[in-house]
């Protein structure tokens, strides 16, 4: 008797619905119709009710193709589009990236209340082009320290984004984790290399991480004009690598945790080099010039009260 009845009306919703979706070109959309239909489907399998499940099985026989065409859709957007011409000349996470990872974030949060297993492989799809589109645009810059600046910029902010999506996102959250550690990690490099290049070549070049062995043997001609330069310059290149990151930094926790990465690997560095000093033959010349490591670590303190 219901079927009879309503085989008008169901018809025309069919009809209906195929020509809608045809049109239709929004995936949130369609996933939250999807998770709908499957609401009903429970709600009418709970109350014993079989009468709509022709009606509700087709409706989601319609609407997957439809939602994993438009899906296709996006991701080859990311894909052919020109990062030249979408290019900003600057470090700051990229408004396209951002409209990405939120809507990877709702797509997380919905398969995680309907889902079914058939988003996952899409949703990782996604990330391989959200990646592409990121190196495309790193690319761009001149210099690798604002490439990995960029880049960790924007994993940072996927990285919040993900935290609003909850647990069922932490997978995806933990491989923008890894990736902003290894950004991280590269840019304090760059950026210690750029104000205190000569301590940095001479450690490395010289002396090795227990500071009982030599890479290459120095001798006092090398290390001097090393120590030298670091007595003069040390507080203003402080200054302006704690300015720059503050305002480079898109982020607070991130700018403080470059920081301190940064001038811990330059105490550490600074600390071998007075060690070397100590140890080669006349480097007892040099004591007058050495910064002791308490004045270090003294204005390290002051630039991290002020993050």
């Amino acid at each position: 008797m219901f079927y009879r009845v309503f085989e008008g009306p169901v018809a025309v919703i069919d009809e209906n619905m195929k020509l809608t979706l045809a049109n239709s070109h929004d995936a949130i959309c369609l996933m939250l119709m999807i998770c709908i239909t499957k609401k009903h489907q429970l709600v009418m399998s709970n109350r014993r009710l079989p009468c709509l499940d022709t009606y509700l099985d087709k409706a989601l026989i319609y609407l997957w193709p439809r939602f994993k065409t438009v899906f296709d859709m996006y991701i080859q957007s990311l894909y052919q589009c020109d990062a030249k011409m979408l290019w900003v000349d600057g470090t700051h996470p990229h408004h396209i990236v951002r409209c990405y990872m939120e809507f990877t974030a709702s797509l997380i949060q919905l398969n995680a209340e309907c889902g079914d297993g058939q988003l996952d492989m899409s949703l990782k799809r996604l990330r391989l082009a959200v990646d592409d589109l990121l190196v495309r645009f790193a690319e761009k810059f001149a210099t690798q320290k604002l490439k990995h600046l960029f880049l960790l910029n924007n994993c940072d902010m996927a990285i919040s984004i993900l935290k609003e999506a909850g647990e069922e996102a932490k997978e995806l959250r933990r491989y923008f984790e890894e990736k902003l550690e290894s950004n991280l990690v590269s840019f304090v490099d760059e950026l210690l290399m750029e104000y205190f290049g000569d301590l940095i070549k001479f450690v490395k070049n010289h002396i090795s991480e227990d500071l009982i062995s030599y890479t290459e043997c120095p001798n006092i001609a090398d290390v001097e004009p090393v120590v030298k330069n670091f007595a003069v310059k040390w507080r203003t290149a402080l200054e302006l690598m704690h300015n720059e990151v503050v305002t480079c930094c898109s982020n607070f926790v991130s700018g403080m945790a470059i920081l301190k990465a940064a001038m811990a690997q330059l105490l550490n560095d600074y600390n071998r080099l007075s060690e070397c000093v100590k140890m080669i033959p006349g480097g007892s010349s040099l004591n007058r010039n050495l910064v002791s490591i308490t004045s270090i670590s003294y204005e390290i303190r002051k630039y991290s009260r002020t993050l």
